[in-house]
């Protein structure tokens, strides 16, 4: 349960070094915090099962086959999660290719959802085994 809480703590720290890194207006690093929000928590939610990955890859395909494919968190939540790496790709190692604010915006308020819902998830999974 400690490191669960570590990880949504620190999800939840990036999205608002995201929004102020979006203020500034450096796109490519908040798209990469936004990333990093998003599969911290993404880490978080396989802990509830005893599940662990050990790469980007290997966190998106875990929290894919766990929790999107099976309806758990829904599909689109996989999709926006493989997106947003993909997005961080760009923005940490483009270098003729740079995000724009809009995608920025973007992935910003789909970070903010994506981690909200993976935390609710989180929340009544801790209810339910009587962790909090």
């Amino acid at each position: 349960m400690k490191d669960i809480e570590i990880l949504s703590a620190k999800a939840r720290v990036f999205l608002r070094t995201a929004e102020q890194i979006l203020s500034a207006g450096d796109y490519d690093s908040c798209v990469s915090r936004c990333y990093y929000a998003m599969s911290l928590t993404a880490q978080a939610a396989p802990l509830t099962m005893n599940l662990t990955a050990s790469s980007h890859k290997g966190v998106i395909s875990l929290f894919g086959e766990h929790f999107a494919k099976t309806g758990i968190l829904g599909s689109q939540m996989g999709k926006t999660l493989s997106y947003a790496y993909r997005k961080r790709i760009v923005g940490d190692y483009g270098v003729s290719i740079s995000i724009a604010q809009d995608e920025a915006e973007d992935l910003l308020k789909a970070a903010r959802d994506f981690v909200q819902k993976v935390e609710d998830y989180l929340n009544r999974w801790a209810e339910k085994e009587g962790r909090q």
